[in-house]
């Protein structure tokens, strides 16, 4: 073991640049953590993140790194007034509501990076977008549990917890890849000290399965993608599933759902404090979506969780959510999106004319050139 000094520096420089929360643990996963990853990937519940199979060696073996810094910070955001003007219509998860967290992270992360270097150690960072089993190292560092919802829940700071690791390689003098010593202190942030990861809290309840308006949360505490809101409104492309659209309700992008009904989220209550949400994240305005063109859509929403879905993205997806809003006055906006360039917009805008029974619209989306955009707009006349 390489002197326990050196995990100390590194978790009090991470504290000190703003991560709410720091533990050590090895970088060994055990292999049934694999064989189930790769049972999930098997069963498609992956949908169509296909990188994560092509991942599935690196997420394996992290050698020749030996020991991981992982950190949480919290999203636990207070909700800011809503601005005025503009069709604000929709959710969006609370992890969107300031810039893009991954940027605002990764200089903080350099940071550590470089002075772990300077200590003579191989040193790499990640923010949730690297080949890294984050939710699993979390509760082996003791940072919590993986919950029922299959996210990473801690007492401190509930489920709004974001991740992110530096990942150490330390050799000794005779040039041999070794773990740096931990202080127990940082290794057992729960009294249980036999344990090799932070102890299940969840006990009886399910709150979070029941409030999942999908049923994505299946039984061995891992998230089918297919049926996911948060994955519907940002990874998937094309129109998302009929039989899912209703249940999207008023989520705009993403999903807090599970999030919001656990006990310990609304025990910690709103404790982010490094940023500041932007209301105009939180409460966005839906009609840029559908008039700015591609190009000034990403300029302006560059440095946000926009950017994911792209604009025709953001705009099915404000389809679904004006439609499921019932509110007629919302006809203008859908029959702009009606002639919108992009098909999957035409077709989420039928979807949506039909909910709220504008049979005119649906009349003229029957003619349109494109037959997914006809066939939603006839189903639609017929309901």
């Amino acid at each position: 073991m390489l002197p326990s000094n050196i995990a100390t520096e590194l978790h009090n420089l991470a504290l000190e640049r703003g991560f709410d929360v720091a533990g050590w643990c090895s970088t060994h996963i055990p292999a049934q953590v694999v064989v189930d990853y790769q049972s999930w990937l098997e069963r498609g519940r992956h949908a169509g993140m296909d990188y994560l199979e092509r991942q599935l060696a690196r997420r394996s073996n992290l050698a020749p790194y030996t020991s991981v810094l992982v950190l949480g910070i919290s999203h636990a955001f207070a909700a800011p007034p809503k601005p005025a003007g503009g069709t604000r219509v929709g959710r969006v998860a609370r992890y969107a509501w300031t810039p893009d967290y991954h940027a605002q992270l990764e200089p903080r992360l350099a940071q550590i990076v470089q002075a772990a270097q300077k200590l003579g150690l191989g040193a790499k960072a990640y923010v949730d977008h690297g080949p890294i089993l984050e939710r699993f190292l979390g509760a082996r560092a003791f940072l919590g549990w993986r919950g029922k919802s299959g996210m990473l829940v801690s007492q401190k700071f509930g489920a709004f917890l974001s991740l992110a690791v530096v990942l150490i390689q330390a050799k000794n003098d005779q040039g041999l890849n070794e773990q740096i010593e931990v202080p127990s202190s940082y290794l057992e942030s729960s009294p249980e000290s036999s344990r090799d990861s932070h102890p299940d809290r969840c006990g009886r309840c399910t709150a979070c399965v029941r409030a999942c308006p999908t049923s994505a949360i299946l039984e061995d505490r891992t998230i089918d993608a297919n049926k996911c809101i948060s994955y519907l409104t940002i990874e998937h492309r094309g129109p998302i599933p009929k039989p899912y659209r209703r249940a999207i309700g008023d989520w705009l992008l993403g999903c807090d759902g599970c999030l919001e009904v656990c006990p310990w989220s609304a025990k910690v209550g709103e404790v982010a404090k490094l940023w500041e949400p932007d209301p105009e994240l939180v409460y966005p305005n839906l009609e840029p979506f559908f008039t700015l063109s591609s190009r000034r859509f990403e300029k302006r929403y560059a440095h946000s969780a926009f950017s994911r879905p792209r604009r025709k993205g953001m705009a099915r997806n404000a389809c679904l959510v004006l439609g499921n809003s019932g509110d007629v006055a919302h006809l203008e906006l859908l029959n702009l999106a009606a002639q919108d360039e992009a098909w999957e917009v035409r077709e989420a805008a039928a979807w949506a004319l039909g909910e709220l029974g504008d049979v005119v619209a649906l009349e003229r989306l029957c003619l349109d050139a494109h037959p997914q955009v006809c066939e939603t707009a006839l189903e639609g006349m017929k309901d």
